[in-house]
């Protein structure tokens, strides 16, 4: 994370909560035997652990169980010109806003998995296809319980969260000003709106 303290995103529900709206994270661990990563739709409990699976296939796939993890999900982010500031003897930066996650990974039981498993396709139906939202007794007999043999589900207890949320919330008032304009002028309102809510501008 940034070490700018100005860029710290410290409230651990809001950090939950991006997590559980992103939906999206690299897993990364290693072992004796290298270092790993793995690109895995995630799932917040309400309990605030995560949960994840991948392929059995997946080279990671053997050395998660019970080792430690670090989960990291990243949401808006832009590139920031020099230019858009109104001080001098400025350079470029990166927007951004993203969180960590540690922890030690739990392999998940069948009837666990079959859970994320329906709960991440009803979350996402629910907001892609509510009216006909896709469940998997659309399924043949059968199918369903062969395909989830060939994936391996996965929880983490978080043991440190942290964040960052980078939006030049730290420099003046003319300066975020013309951020905004550089932005709006790049046809970025994402990262205008994402600038406005780190400064705490009401809309």
């Amino acid at each position: 994370m940034h070490p700018n303290r100005a860029f710290a995103w410290e409230d651990r529900g809001e950090l939950l909560r991006f997590v559980a709206d992103r939906a999206f994270a690299h897993v990364f661990t290693s072992s004796d035997a290298g270092l790993f990563v793995v690109h895995a739709p995630v799932l917040v409990t309400a309990e605030g652990n995560i949960r994840f699976h991948v392929a059995r296939r997946n080279r990671i796939a053997d050395h998660l169980g019970e080792r430690r993890v670090l989960i990291s999900v990243s949401g808006r982010e832009a590139y920031q010109s020099a230019n858009w500031y109104i001080a001098e003897n400025q350079v470029p930066t990166w927007h951004y806003e993203a969180v960590e996650i540690e922890g030690t990974a739990r392999t998940l039981a069948d009837e666990e998995l079959v859970d994320l498993l329906d709960r991440l396709s009803k979350h996402f139906e629910d907001i892609h296809q509510p009216e006909k939202p896709w469940t998997r007794d659309k399924m043949e007999p059968g199918r369903f319980d062969a395909m989830t043999k060939a994936i391996v589900g996965f929880e983490v207890s978080p043991t440190g969260i942290r964040g960052t949320r980078k939006f030049n919330q730290h420099k003046s008032d003319a300066d975020l000003a013309a951020t905004i304009a550089g932005q709006e002028e790049a046809g970025r309102a994402d990262i205008v709106a994402a600038i406005r809510e780190a400064r705490g501008y009401d809309e």
